[in-house]
């Protein structure tokens, strides 16, 4: 789950089964009419921001690749390779620009995403 945001139950949407979201590969949802890119990291733990690439103005991040950079696990856009802190949401490369970022948890099997 990330950590950026506190889970709230009453909003949890089941997205899919938890075998479609596996290490390394992006995931797209649309959750309560918002496009959320799931990304699984090689720890397990389950990651959730906008779908919403801000400098190609394209929903692509679920196609973009998850690493670490400058010790923060991120996704780079496959569009213009900027880089989005999969905790904050924070763009690495322009501090000025922020994503929405989503808590994101497994339960009986499947992957929900909170969205308020």
């Amino acid at each position: 789950m990330s950590a950026a945001k506190e889970m709230n139950m009453e909003h949890a949407v089941a997205v899919c089964t938890s075998d479609k979201v596996q290490a390394g590969v992006g995931v797209a949802a649309l959750v309560n009419g918002k496009q959320v890119a799931i990304f699984r990291l090689r720890d397990g733990s389950l990651h959730g921001v906008s779908n919403f690439d801000p400098f190609s103005q394209a929903n692509v991040l679920s196609r973009g690749i998850t690493g670490s950079l400058q010790g923060r696990a991120v996704v780079a856009s496959p569009v213009y390779k900027q880089h989005f802190d999969l905790l904050t949401g924070a763009c690495l490369e322009d501090e000025s620009v922020t994503i929405a970022t989503f808590a994101v948890i497994e339960r009986d099997g499947e992957v929900l995403v909170i969205v308020d």
